[in-house]
């Protein structure tokens, strides 16, 4: 059996007509850049996000940068956040001028450390972008309660995190604003590079607008240099019928993450949930010892798998500037060669998720 890290063409097959249709429309009414169906679409997520405002971008990348640069930060300023995510999280902040600062996260839960956060805080310092790693909220009360203390702009990263939940709401809604990216492969993706910036600040969603579209609201009239960075009407009407059904893959992910909770006890450390919160799964993953003999065991099996991510923000060649050690971040660091993502998505079946679970206990046994 051959089983994929992420299969988008079963999700198409499934939904085919609906997005061939949403496509044709656009073509048929020439809307590829703005129009009814940009609108459309930011209306839907913003009323699903449960936010006031939604910016449709051109990726999740400019979508951090954008809310960063539309709050002020800039050269001489301080950001802080997690020392393991996606360069992207950290790439945003020096793309300011501004320079990013990283706190180690939590071995349970990945999610960066509140505990770490205040050590790190300076006189430059002026916002935190918290990422809710693998689909998991951060610990956001104690986010927020160190950014109020300290007059902190936080910008949720939830470029993992569609349709996650913290204590009642949706994240997005608990920072001063939250990115999202719809890479295809996210829970909720595009066919190409798409993203947003969802805010219920109404000053600085009208910047952010601005800014995503060279400084300007009406054409000509520029205010301000900004970027060309705008969601376009074909991404817009393929997230259109996706968010339709996001609801259902996000309850299947969940219930193939219960699946492999209680398949692999005994032989991983599966994720560890916080209480009162809704985990989406972008990623599943594990800890196992002997990661990436147990990787290629399961790729003869025909199972593919990832590692998120196997080198920490840190330890990047980008960031040798910063002169860090290992034990600047012990966990981070710890857990880089024990951490697999499994197999998971909307259209899994469950015989999938079966032979997953019986294939990585027969490598685990047989090492």
């Amino acid at each position: 059996m051959k089983i994929p890290f992420v299969d988008l063409k079963a999700q198409y097959e499934n939904i085919k007509k609906e997005i061939d249709e949403a496509i044709s429309g656009v073509i048929l009414d020439s809307a590829f850049i703005g129009g009814k169906y940009l609108k459309s679409f930011e209306q839907n997520f913003q009323n699903y996000i449960g936010v006031k405002h939604c910016i449709g971008v051109g990726n999740g990348t400019d979508a951090l940068f954008i809310a960063l640069k539309s709050l002020g930060i800039g050269k001489g300023d301080e950001v802080i956040t997690a020392a393991n995510s996606f360069i992207a999280t950290s790439e945003a902040v020096t793309m300011t001028g501004a320079r990013v600062v990283f706190a180690d996260c939590d071995k349970e839960t990945y999610n960066i450390d509140v505990k770490k956060i205040e050590g790190v805080i300076t006189g430059r310092t002026k916002a935190i972008i918290p990422v809710h790693l693998y689909g998991q909220p951060a610990d956001m009360d104690g986010i927020m309660g160190v950014a109020k203390k300290h007059n902190l702009f936080v910008i949720e990263d939830a470029a993992q995190a569609h349709g996650a939940m913290y204590r009642g709401r949706r994240v997005g809604t608990l920072g001063d604003c939250a990115c999202f990216s719809f890479f295809p492969g996210k829970n909720l993706g595009a066919y190409g590079d798409a993203g947003a910036v969802v805010t219920n600040n109404d000053e600085l969603s009208l910047k952010i607008r601005m800014y995503a579209n060279h400084g300007r609201v009406e054409k000509y009239n520029h205010e301000f240099e900004g970027v060309n960075s705008r969601l376009d009407g074909l991404q817009a009407a393929v997230l259109d019928v996706k968010l339709e059904h996001l609801e259902e893959w996000t309850e299947r992910r969940i219930a193939i993450a219960k699946k492999y909770d209680e398949g692999l006890k005994g032989i991983a450390f599966t994720p560890s949930v916080m209480q009162d919160v809704r985990h989406v799964y972008h990623l599943y993953v594990i800890q196992v010892k002997k990661r990436d003999r147990i990787r290629e065991l399961l790729s003869e099996k025909g199972i593919s798998t990832g590692i998120h991510y196997p080198i920490p923000l840190p330890f990047l060649k980008a960031y040798d500037y910063l002169g860090h050690k290992p034990a600047d971040f012990p966990v981070s660091y710890a857990l880089k060669d024990d951490i697999l993502s499994l197999p998971i998505y909307g259209d899994m079946s469950d015989k999938q998720v079966e032979y997953v679970i019986d294939q990585l206990w027969n490598a685990v046994k047989g090492l």
